[in-house]
């Protein structure tokens, strides 16, 4: 790992000792489900969300016996919520028959399931099982970009460049930091780069600070 690199995960490592998966849950059905349910939302509104529907609904086994209808009401203050009712009661079905009612352990198996696509795998499989991983999400992507630890189009392009720009012990928790930091500071309309912590490694702010 470069001394850059490792000099900026340390500062992040500084400003967010706390930094780990936002979202609520218990077991790695929970996780698979919470994950779908935050595409396009906060995980502040899914953990509202999935507060009352695991304790009612806590595996695949329970799940799948709740009626689209129940599903759409109870997660209706979320964006996207009959799409992902669909894919939720669909992905239940899928674990059952494919997987003998348990989350797969690679990005391949998860990624068939309906509604997890390359970003949710990587985020069950990291928080999960504990298995190296970097998700690419929004924040991931733009942070990775304006920060210099990337210079990808796509998310596919920044996963693979930061899994060689960081050591492999390190991907799961980098992940969480560059999360964080774009959550908190780096933010996608009014970053806070005078008080950013790394601006001094930053492409982003030396080109508007240049300006």
């Amino acid at each position: 790992m470069k001394q850059r690199t490792k000099e900026i995960l340390e500062l992040l490592k500084e400003e967010y000792p706390d930094a780990k998966c936002e979202l609520n849950y218990k077991t790695p059905f929970q996780l698979l489900v919470a994950t779908i349910l935050s595409a396009q939302t906060t995980d502040k509104k899914v953990n509202e969300v999935t507060k009352t529907l695991f304790n009612d609904y806590p595996d695949v086994e329970s799940f799948s016996k709740i009626t689209q209808e129940e599903l759409e009401n109870r997660i209706r203050v979320i964006g996207l919520y009959r799409n992902k009712t669909k894919n939720l009661l669909m992905m239940c079905k899928q674990l059952k028959e494919n997987f003998n009612g348990e989350v797969p352990k690679t990005i391949e198996e998860i990624s068939s399931l309906a509604g997890a696509g390359r970003k949710t795998a990587n985020v069950v499989i990291s928080n999960a099982f504990n298995i190296p991983a970097i998700a690419v999400d929004t924040h991931v992507f733009r942070v990775s970009n304006r920060i210099g630890l990337a210079d990808g189009k796509n998310v596919l392009d920044v996963e693979k460049q930061l899994q060689k720009e960081i050591s492999k012990d390190m991907w799961s928790l980098a992940h969480h930091l560059i999360i964080f930091h774009g959550r908190r500071c780096c933010s996608s309309k009014s970053p806070k780069c005078n008080n950013c912590i790394i601006n001094q490694y930053c492409k982003y702010y030396k080109e508007m600070t240049e300006k």
